[in-house]
């Protein structure tokens, strides 16, 4: 299986105590050393055995991401939703699918997805080759009917060319249109964000407000309880107190901490993800820090045990917000392909 380099950097998941960080004015003293060894960030994209990486996958994957055919209306491809320029998401407080209606969720953004297997929202699909087929197929989606799917790409002429490069000896099929797909996802990185580059020695790199939000963000506000990791997530779920009837994780595990609880979101580039939460209800950072500082808006059985009043001050509030910046990095620019006909 091949593997593809990225640039190194360092995540997020050490734990700082809040007596050490009582006053968040004073220096934060990390120990910078420690973190480069506990939490650097990983140097290859994991893809599946049986769908390692060849940069002909990636081309198939890319031009059939790009590719409003794979909808019922030839109307809607992936990337409709998943954009680049927003970060690979819509922007919109929640998704807009076949027929220009909408959906009852936000859109998530495809970003470091290679690294998690339970994907959307409620984790009912378990990796991205599983996963790519549901949107085509959803009637409130991109409508596609399945069963015509494979036959439609496989009229495309040069769609034949581009999978007998990418699966030699192999028919097109629908398990094959989902691995190329699979195969551009995983390669959907971050780039490296001022955070990473203060981690990795550049004292200049944040300002002084941005590392009292990096203390406050692994002590008094509790974030790396769920934001952990260098994407910034425990891969979980969690009822957060939002007052909303969609039960989210709890359609697929009757368990009572999963009613109401939906996969903890990364926070990488999420400068450029906004709205934010599940239904899109918080219109930029600075009220979703609110939101968790009041500890949510409903009290129920499954709320999770770290969602309680913060007790943030004004200035906290603006150094937590000001570290949450630093996460957004350079990412390459993605240069649109020309479909195949």
């Amino acid at each position: 299986m091949r593997y593809v380099t990225f640039m190194l950097a360092l995540g997020l998941a050490y734990n700082i105590s809040n007596t050490a960080y009582a006053e968040p004015s004073k220096e934060v003293p990390v120990d910078v050393a420690k973190l480069k060894q506990d939490y650097k960030r990983p140097t290859e994209i994991p893809y599946l055995p049986d769908n390692a990486y060849s940069k002909e996958r990636e081309i198939l994957g890319k031009n059939l991401f790009f590719d409003p055919r794979l909808s019922g209306s030839n109307s809607i491809s992936c990337a409709t939703c998943h954009n680049p320029s927003f970060a690979w998401g819509d922007g919109l407080a929640k998704g807009v699918g076949h027929g220009h209606k909408q959906l009852g969720r936000r859109t998530p953004t495809i970003l470091n997805l290679a690294w998690t297997e339970k994907m959307m929202w409620d984790g009912r699909f378990t990796h991205l080759e599983g996963q790519a087929l549901g949107p085509i197929g959803s009637e409130a989606e991109m409508n596609m009917l399945v069963a015509e799917l494979a036959n439609k790409i496989k009229a495309v002429e040069g769609y034949r060319e581009l999978f007998k490069a990418a699966y030699p000896n192999e028919e097109i099929s629908n398990e094959l249109i989902a691995k190329a797909l699979a195969v551009y996802e995983r390669g959907v990185v971050s780039g490296e964000a001022p955070f990473d580059k203060w981690i990795s020695g550049d004292e200049k790199a944040i300002t002084e407000e941005a590392k009292r939000g990096f203390a406050l963000f692994n002590s008094k506000a509790r974030c790396n309880a769920c934001h952990s990791g260098w994407r910034f997530t425990d891969d979980s779920f969690h009822d957060i107190g939002i007052k909303d009837k969609d039960i989210g994780r709890g359609k697929y595990l009757k368990l009572k901490s999963q009613q109401h609880a939906f996969k903890t979101p990364g926070l990488r580039s999420i400068t450029l993800r906004g709205p934010y939460m599940h239904n899109g209800q918080e219109k930029d950072l600075a009220a979703v820090i609110e939101f968790y500082n009041r500890g949510g808006d409903v009290k129920r059985a499954s709320l999770s045990d770290s969602i309680k009043p913060l007790g943030l001050t004004a200035s906290e509030k603006k150094d937590l917000e000001e570290f949450l910046k630093t996460l957004t990095g350079g990412d390459k620019p993605v240069e649109l392909p020309v479909l195949p006909r």
